[in-house]
């Protein structure tokens, strides 16, 4: 891997096999003076001649290509020289699936296409684009890098002051959230007494098939967030792209979500702040918030509100984060009651919510066809 140094450029190599995408992504990379396009390739071989050539610091990649496949050209960058890839995927089911796959062969992160490229809104995409590389640049990613990885847990131990009296929690990332889920969500155990409330960056076109995916990984049942259901022991929700997710207390013991575009005026859609902010007001002092990976500070404001109201709240550690950006802005603030690290997170929560497995607690086989049905 090429070794960025302070003060020099960012030199991006940049793959596709359209000359209409190279020449955008040229453009918008070329605007900010921190970044150089040290080279275009149009093919996959052309691609991994030229990262061990040029030695970028960065790759984006296109996952539709002729002949080697972004995936396939990947998984050799990953192997040969590994590199922080960003890859550039259509907003279709399969390019939205396929960028996920992607995050799971070691890619940093992906941009959308077709948002990204045709639409009006050319300043915000360029901006994202640009802040993504740069934030690739300094990260963890690939082979070399392995956070612990999470197993399935118990709660076990002496009880911490805060057990047992959370019952709901609230999970904010962005930037290498969806493997960091990937990891600890499939822990819990199927009785899992609180519902999960979810908020993940992510484009429209995404937000289902990662749903679906994360479902049959896990125990607990894993859906996209729906207008007006109600919040049940064992479900995690997602909330769905362009699409704020907060929660309304309908009685003492139902909550409902709510799902709505407004406000429009947040830097994000799905944004962790808003779902955090409603979360506090319901549940007050047994609200569980926990900040992962990702870049920029959304989730502070909500993360304040928990904390002020008397909740818990959890932050990775940098050594696990892909990228340290919105654990760091609560961390900075003070309002983290504890910073562990990505494997940790599952027993923070058996511990929060009380949880006792009545038996050893086992993860679900990754085949679905072997997955255990019986769900509270």
């Amino acid at each position: 891997m090429n070794t960025l140094t302070p003060g020099s450029k960012i030199r991006v190599l940049i793959v596709d096999d359209s000359a209409f995408m190279r020449a955008a992504l040229s453009r918008m990379i070329a605007s900010d003076p921190g970044l150089e396009v040290v080279a275009t390739a149009q093919s996959g071989f052309e691609a991994l001649e030229k990262v061990v050539k040029l030695k970028p610091h960065v790759v984006t990649l296109d996952v539709e290509m002729p002949g080697l496949n972004g995936l396939e050209i990947l998984k050799r960058i990953m192997r040969d020289c590994p590199l922080p890839v960003i890859m550039v995927s259509s907003l279709t089911q399969e390019g939205a699936e396929t960028a996920l796959e992607a995050l799971d062969l070691g890619a940093f992160d992906y941009v959308p296409k077709r948002h990204s490229f045709v639409s009006l809104d050319i300043v915000k995409v360029r901006d994202d684009l640009i802040n993504k590389i740069k934030a690739a640049a300094g990260s963890r990613v690939g082979p070399h890098y392995k956070a612990a990885r999470a197993v399935p847990v118990a709660a076990k131990g002496a009880p911490s002051a805060d057990s047992g009296t959370t019952t709901i929690v609230v999970i904010g990332t962005s930037t290498g959230g969806p493997r960091a889920l990937q990891d600890i969500l499939p822990t819990l155990p199927a009785d899992l007494p609180v519902g999960v409330l979810v908020v993940q960056h992510m484009p429209i076109g995404f937000t289902t098939p990662f749903a679906k995916r994360l479902d049959n990984l896990c125990q607990v049942a894993v859906h996209e967030a729906e207008n007006g259901t109600v919040i049940q022991k064992g479900h995690v929700y997602i909330a769905p792209a362009a699409r704020h997710m907060t929660v309304c207390r309908r009685s003492s013991s139902e909550v409902a979500l709510q799902v709505s575009p407004n406000p429009s005026n947040t830097l994000h859609i799905p944004s962790v702040d808003i779902t955090m902010l409603s979360v506090a007001e319901a549940y007050r002092a047994l609200a569980m918030g926990i900040i992962m990976t990702g870049m920029g500070a959304d989730g502070a404001q909500g993360m304040q509100a928990i904390f002020k109201a008397g909740g818990l709240t959890v932050g990775q550690d940098e050594a696990s984060c892909v990228v340290y950006g919105m654990p760091r802005s609560c961390a900075e603030m003070g309002i983290l009651k504890r910073v562990v690290a990505l494997a940790d997170i599952p027993k923070q929560i058996l511990s929060a919510v009380g949880y006792h497995a009545p038996r050893e607690v086992c993860a679900k086989p990754t085949d679905s066809s072997q997955r255990p049905r019986t769900r509270p």
